[in-house]
C-alpha cells in the first residue's frame, strides 16, 4: 500500500486516471430513479483521493476545461443564434428570465446565510447543475487582489458546496418539473401533450406512418403479380400513387422480370408474374394486405444497397418548413426521415414539425436517392474519424485571448477569464460550422470525448487538490447548505413555470421543455417526456438549453464579482 501510495504522489496522472475509473463507475449505479451521476461521482472519488496530499499541476485542469468549454458552446451554437431570428425570440428572453433568477437566489441566500464567494459559488453551481461554474468562478477568484492563500481557501470551498447542494440540484429538479411543474401548469398534461401533437399533425400518424416516429425502421419485402393484382399493366408511378391515396407510402426499388433484375423507374410497366421489392416504413407494410400478390422470398432481388445517412440542414428551401412539406417535395421519393436531433436532443417527428438551421436529419433509402436528397438539404454528415484541430485549436486559441482581456471597473478587474472566451469561441465557430459545414467538423464521438472526458478531468483534478480542505470545508458549512441549495433550486423552477404560464403563455408541455432547457438539466427532460408520454416537449428545450448553457456559466464571473 505504501508502494501504491507513494508512485501515486510521483505520477499524479495516475491519479487522475484512478479517479476517473472509480467515479464512471460509481456514476453508473442508481437507487430507483437517482443516481449520484458521473460529474459529482468523480468529484467525490477525487476528494477521497486527495486525502493522500497528492499535487497536481493547476495546468492540467486548465487544458481540459478550455476543451470542455469549447464543446459545449459548438455543440449549441447553431441554436444559440439561430435562437435570435423572430420565432425563437420568446423562447431566449424566457430563458435569460430564468437564468437570471437562477442567478439571484443563489445570491441572496448566500447573504441570507452568511456564506463567503467561494460557497455561494459552488452552491450555484451545485443547485443549478452547471458543473462548469467551477472552474470559471476559481479562475474569477484568482484574479481578485486578495493573498494568495485566501485565494486558495475560497476555490476548495466550491467543490464542497457543489457537492452538498447538486444532489437535489439533479434530483430535485427532475422531480419538481415532473412532479410539481403539472399541477401548477393545471390540466392533464398527458391530454396535453397529445393536443400538442395534434396541433402538430399527430393525429396524422395513423395515415402517414412513414414519419410517425423517429426510432422506425424501413423494411422490404418480395411480391409476385398475379393476372388480377391491381398492379398488373400499370407503370410504377400509378401503382405508388394508388398506394399513398389509401394511406400507405410505399414504394418499388426493384423488380425481377424472368432472370432479370431491374431497377424501378416511374414509367416501368408492371407485368403479371414480376417480383416487385416494396419499401416503406414498417407500418406501412404490416398494414399493406397482398390480396392480390403473393409474398415471395427473393434474397437476390432484396440484396440491394440501403444508406442511413445523417444530414445538417442548411439549405434555404427546407428551413423553416414541416416536415410534411419535406415529405411531399419530389426528390423525397424512395427516402424515409428515420430521426431528427437538434443539439444533440431527438425531436419529435410528426408532420407540423418545424425544420431549422443546424438541425441533423437522418434519412434512410437507397444510396443514389438519399445522395441526392441530401445534396439539396444540406450536408452529408458521412461517418468519419477525423477531427478538424486546425478548428478546434484556433478557436479555443482565439476565445482565451478575447476572455485574457481585461478591464477595471472601480479598481475591480473584470473579465470573461480564458474559460468564458472558449465557451462564447465555442458558440461562434459552432454557428460558423452550421453556415459552412465543409470544415470545422468534430465527429459525435470525439465530440463526446471533448465534453465529458474533458469536464471530468477538470472536476478529478479539482477534487484531487480540494481533498484535503474538503472534509474541514464541510463541517464548518453543516447540513444548512443543503437545505440553501435545495431552496436555490426550486424557487427559479417554480417561478420560472409561473412566468411561462401567466406572462408568455407558452403552451403547457412548452413551458415544461422550456424551464428544463433553461436550466440545461437533461435528466429532468427524460422526466418530462416519461411523465406526459410524449417527446413534444423537447420543443422547448433547445433553444433554452443553448441560452442557459451560457448564461449559467458566465454566471460564475459574475456570482464572484458581485459577491466580492
Amino acid at each position: 500500500m505504501d508502494w501504491i501510495i507513494t508512485t501515486l504522489k510521483d505520477y499524479p496522472e495516475l491519479a487522475i486516471f484512478l479517479t476517473l475509473s472509480l467515479g464512471y463507475f460509481i456514476g453508473k449505479f442508481k437507487i430507483g430513479s437517482f443516481s449520484l451521476g458521473t460529474v459529482t461521482s468523480v468529484l467525490l472519488v477525487g476528494v477521497l483521493v486527495g486525502q493522500l496530499d497528492i499535487v497536481i499541476s493547476p495546468n492540467v485542469k486548465s487544458v481540459f476545461f478550455l476543451m470542455f468549454l469549447f464543446a459545449v458552446g459548438y455543440s449549441v451554437g447553431p441554436q444559440f443564434f439561430g435562437g435570435l431570428k423572430k420565432d425563437g425570440l420568446p423562447q431566449m428572453l424566457y430563458a435569460a428570465v430564468v437564468c437570471v433568477l437562477c442567478l439571484i437566489c443563489p445570491y441572496l441566500i448566500g447573504k441570507i446565510m452568511g456564506y463567503d464567494m467561494g460557497l455561494t459559488a459552488g452552491m450555484l453551481a451545485g443547485s443549478q447543475t452547471i458543473s462548469a461554474v467551477i472552474g470559471v468562478a476559481s479562475d474569477t477568484i484568482n484574479q481578485l487582489g486578495i493573498p494568495a492563500d485566501q485565494k486558495a481557501a475560497l476555490i476548495n470551498k466550491i467543490p464542497v458546496a457543489y457537492a452538498v447542494t447538486y444532489i437535489f440540484g439533479t434530483a430535485g429538479s427532475a422531480w419538481l418539473l415532473a412532479s410539481i411543474g403539472p399541477k401548477l401548469l393545471g390540466g392533464n398534461l398527458v391530454e396535453k401533450a397529445k393536443e400538442l401533437e395534434i396541433q402538430l399533425g399527430g393525429d396524422a400518424i395513423g395515415d402517414d406512418p412513414s414519419i410517425a416516429s423517429a426510432y422506425d425502421r424501413v423494411i422490404y419485402n418480395a411480391y409476385q403479380i398475379a393476372a388480377h393484382s391491381y398492379a398488373n399493366n400499370k407503370t410504377v408511378a400509378d401503382v405508388e400513387n394508388e398506394l399513398e391515396s389509401k394511406g400507405r407510402r410505399l414504394f418499388i426499388q426493384r423488380i425481377r422480370r424472368g432472370k432479370e433484375i431491374i431497377d424501378a423507374s416511374p414509367e416501368f410497366i408492371i407485368k403479371e408474374n414480376d417480383v416487385v421489392a416494396l419499401g416503406g416504413r414498417r407500418e406501412y407494410m404490416m398494414n399493406y394486405v397482398a390480396v392480390n400478390e403473393k409474398e415471395v422470398l427473393d434474397i437476390e432481388l432484396l440484396n440491394f444497397p440501403v444508406e442511413v445517412l445523417s444530414v445538417l440542414i442548411v439549405k434555404k428551401e427546407v428551413i423553416n418548413k414541416t416536415i410534411a412539406d419535406l415529405r411531399h417535395l419530389k426528390y423525397m421519393h424512395g427516402v424515409v426521415v428515420r430521426s431528427l436531433k437538434r443539439s444533440g436532443i431527438q425531436m419529435p417527428i410528426l408532420p407540423n414539425t418545424v425544420l431549422q438551421k443546424g438541425d441533423m436529419i437522418e434519412l434512410i433509402g437507397i444510396k443514389r436517392d438519399v445522395d441526392q436528397v441530401a445534396t439539396h438539404i444540406g450536408y452529408p454528415d458521412r461517418p468519419t474519424n477525423s477531427t478538424d484541430m486546425a478548428f478546434v485549436g484556433l478557436g479555443i486559441v482565439l476565445g482565451g485571448l478575447l476572455g485574457a482581456l481585461t478591464i477595471k471597473v472601480g479598481g475591480v478587474p473584470i473579465s470573461l477569464s480564458t474559460s468564458g472566451g472558449a465557451l462564447i469561441s465555442g458558440l461562434f465557430f459552432g454557428w460558423l460550422r452550421g453556415q459552412h459545414p465543409t470544415f470545422g467538423r468534430i465527429p459525435e464521438p470525439a465530440l463526446w470525448i471533448m465534453n465529458n472526458v474533458g469536464l471530468n478531468i477538470f472536476i478529478a483534478v479539482v477534487g484531487i487538490t480540494a481533498g484535503p480542505s474538503f472534509i474541514v470545508g464541510f463541517q464548518e458549512a453543516g447540513w444548512g447548505l443543503f437545505i440553501a441549495g435545495a431552496a436555490a433550486t426550486a424557487i427559479p423552477l417554480i417561478l420560472g413555470l409561473l412566468i411561462g404560464r401567466y406572462i408568455f403563455k407558452f403552451h403547457p408541455i412548452i413551458t415544461l421543455g422550456c424551464a428544463a432547457g433553461a436550466r440545461t438539466t437533461t435528466a429532468a427532460l427524460g422526466a418530462l417526456q416519461d411523465a406526459v408520454k410524449s417527446k413534444t416537449p423537447a420543443l422547448g428545450y433547445t433553444v433554452t438549453y443553448a441560452v442557459g448553457n451560457t448564461l449559467l456559466i458566465i454566471w460564475g464571473v459574475v456570482i464572484i464579482l458581485i459577491m466580492s
